[in-house]
């Protein structure tokens, strides 16, 4: 037990790479992140994602690739930019507990960060710099490359987030509002020079994620995302040409993210959910426009000295919500049909199981009526809202849940709840307070490390399993604790659906037509781009990804490890259960929770007398 439960070490990689992998070249390449958001690692081929499965086998496919978990966006587009492990970042879901009201989120303490006034504030609630680490693109810009980020806002941002585009160039969903990160002069005459204009498009019908009575989108998001492209490849690429030095450049593709979270394909069922045609149309939306970047690295002439690296953030599941243990799902709301899960189901049972006056962080702490739900999930449990006793916050397929007394005796109380409830699957609890049973360490998944922001108290994994279909990772379905609707899509949890994410590369400094077997994740991303780009992180905290040398020419091949570990079973003999693999001291985990509940993690076997 004890060599399973050892920290992530840094003390054999870092992102300089040091005593690892040598130069590849003596001239730092150009390099482009693309990170197509949501998109599932066994659903690309050469039908759905032409492009991208063209970048994969002819360069290298990242078989056994891995999402961090909370398996989020925001969570997971840490780990890219920096390296680093959560328990490092802080970003441990795209909903986050400051301990500070944030005023650009309507003063909650709860707010979602996705949102550009809102990462600034927090940047500033705690120093400077909420992330604590050093971020590629920071290093890239110190270092005189050229920098750029586009695409959906929240992750691209959090790319150059303490520059707030004062030297590096970024385009997101709010670039021209009042809400957006200002950009340069040079710019602006540049997009309107190449007949773009200067506010980035809506989403249109794509944004559009209709309720329980009307279906969300049938449409990929793609006059947005055919605007950033072209700022991709008819502004900003040739910028950094005419430059003549090195450059990064980080394109964030919210498809198929979007219109998986929006499809209106499957209202309230579970089948096709995410795999009808509004979802592989954002699939092959985002794969448009890498083919659009490719072809304008060739056209401009700058194919052979740049790296690409594709990433996506998490994979994707359909949501149900569905549950016959919990008391929200007995009571009738206005906007969720009878027998549904609403959307805090977690706020309410948790109050209604401590005995504890429910309040919305997200309404002015105002108190929650028994017959309502919490407006964006959220909840604030105590007498005195602005001294909770304990902090919910609603993610998705996982919830964060904070007690700020650290108080053991309650956090007991908590744990045995959720063991009541078959929506969860899987408990993970704050070291500090000690052992629990049925539970693990939250360090056991690199989530306590040099984090600024408070650290949660106990993280829920939420059940999983497939709908039924050839390769299960693609029609995992999950519980979700969010507004959105059973039948449309969402991450988070722990099921190898959501931890499979696509990763691929290709370039001079990549093996070409390879298939690495390794584990590789999304912080091993962040360390390799380092690498290859020859730059040195100051870094504060240890838990930080490796360099994928085995993916280089003459790359040294580390070998591969399994492993698993389980916790004490609870009273109702329920056990967290996590497996992983290992390179070296670097942990990369596949899934987690109960057995029989989560995707890809089976149900024990009963032993039966006389055997």
């Amino acid at each position: 037990m004890r060599r399973a439960l050892t920290l992530l070490s840094a003390s054999l990689i870092s992102l300089s790479g040091i005593g690892i992998a040598t130069a590849q070249n003596a001239t730092p390449r150009n390099l482009i992140l693309f990170i197509p958001d949501g998109l599932r690692g066994r659903i690309v081929t050469p039908q759905t994602a032409p492009a991208m499965a063209e970048l994969r086998d002819k360069g290298v496919n990242f078989r056994n690739s891995h999402s961090l978990f909370p398996t989020f966006t925001m969570a997971n587009g840490s780990a890219i930019a920096s390296g680093h492990y959560l328990g490092d970042t802080g970003t441990f879901s795209n909903t986050i507990y400051t301990g500070k009201p944030v005023t650009h989120a309507n003063g909650t303490v709860t707010p979602f960060i996705e949102v550009d006034p809102v990462l600034k504030e927090v940047d500033e609630l705690f120093g400077g710099d909420y992330l604590n680490e050093e971020t590629i693109l920071k290093m890239a810009r110190d270092k005189g490359f050229s920098t750029a980020a586009i695409g959906k806002v929240g992750p691209t941002l959090i790319f150059d987030h303490t520059d707030y585009g004062k030297t590096t160039i970024v385009i997101d969903d709010a670039t021209g509002g009042k809400n957006g990160v200002p950009i340069s002069a040079e710019m602006t005459e540049a997009l309107t020079k190449a007949g773009l204009p200067t506010t980035t498009p809506s989403r249109g019908d794509n944004g559009k994620a209709g309720d329980a009575k009307t279906p969300g989108t049938t449409v990929a998001n793609v006059a947005q995302q055919a605007w950033m492209a072209d700022v991709a490849t008819k502004v900003v690429l040739p910028m950094f040409k005419a430059r003549n030095k090195p450059f990064v450049l980080v394109f964030w593709s919210r498809d198929p993210d979007g219109s998986q979270h929006n499809t209106g394909d499957s209202l309230n069922t579970v089948t096709p959910g995410i795999n009808g045609p509004t979802s592989m149309a954002g699939i092959k939306n985002a794969d448009n426009n890498l083919a659009q970047i490719r072809k304008a690295l060739d056209e401009l002439g700058l194919a052979a000295s740049t790296n690409i690296i594709v990433s996506s953030d998490h994979g994707f599941s359909t949501i149900s919500k569905e549950s016959k243990t919990s008391p929200s799902a007995k009571i009738a709301y206005d906007d969720t049909p009878k027998d549904f899960l609403p959307m805090g189901f977690v706020s309410i049972d948790l109050a209604k199981a401590l005995n504890l006056p429910l309040h919305d962080p997200n309404d002015k702490n105002a108190r929650v009526a028994d017959n309502a739900h919490p407006k964006a999930g959220n909840g604030l449990l105590g007498e005195n809202p602005g001294k909770p006793d304990v902090v919910i916050a609603t993610n998705g397929g996982s919830d964060l849940i904070y007690v700020p007394s650290r108080d053991r005796k309650l956090t007991d109380r908590i744990i045995k709840a959720l063991m009541g409830q078959d929506y969860v699957s899987g408990l993970f609890v704050d070291d500090e307070l000690g052992r629990f049973p049925g539970t693990l360490p939250m360090s056991a998944l690199g989530l306590k490390g040099k984090a600024v922001v408070p650290h949660p108290t106990i993280v829920v994994n939420f059940r999983s399993w497939s709908s039924g279909c050839e390769e299960p990772t693609n029609c995992s379905v999950q519980i979700a604790d969010t507004v959105l609707r059973q039948g449309q899509g969402m991450h988070g949890s722990f099921s190898r659906g959501d931890t499979l994410n696509f990763m691929a590369a290709i370039g001079p400094d990549f093996k070409s037509g390879y298939v690495d077997p390794l584990p590789v994740s999304n912080a091993d991303v962040g360390a390799t781009a380092a690498r290859l780009m020859g730059l040195t992180q100051k870094a504060k905290g240890k838990l930080i990804g490796r360099v994928m040398t085995e993916a280089m020419p003459n790359g040294a091949i580390p070998r591969g490890f399994s492993g698993t570990v389980k916790s004490q079973p609870a009273a109702n003999g329920l056990r967290t259960v996590l497996m992983f693999q290992r390179v070296g001291a670097q942990r990369y985990f596949d899934v987690a929770g109960f057995p029989g509940r989560t995707l890809g993690l089976e149900a024990e076997k009963t032993k039966t007398a006389g055997k």
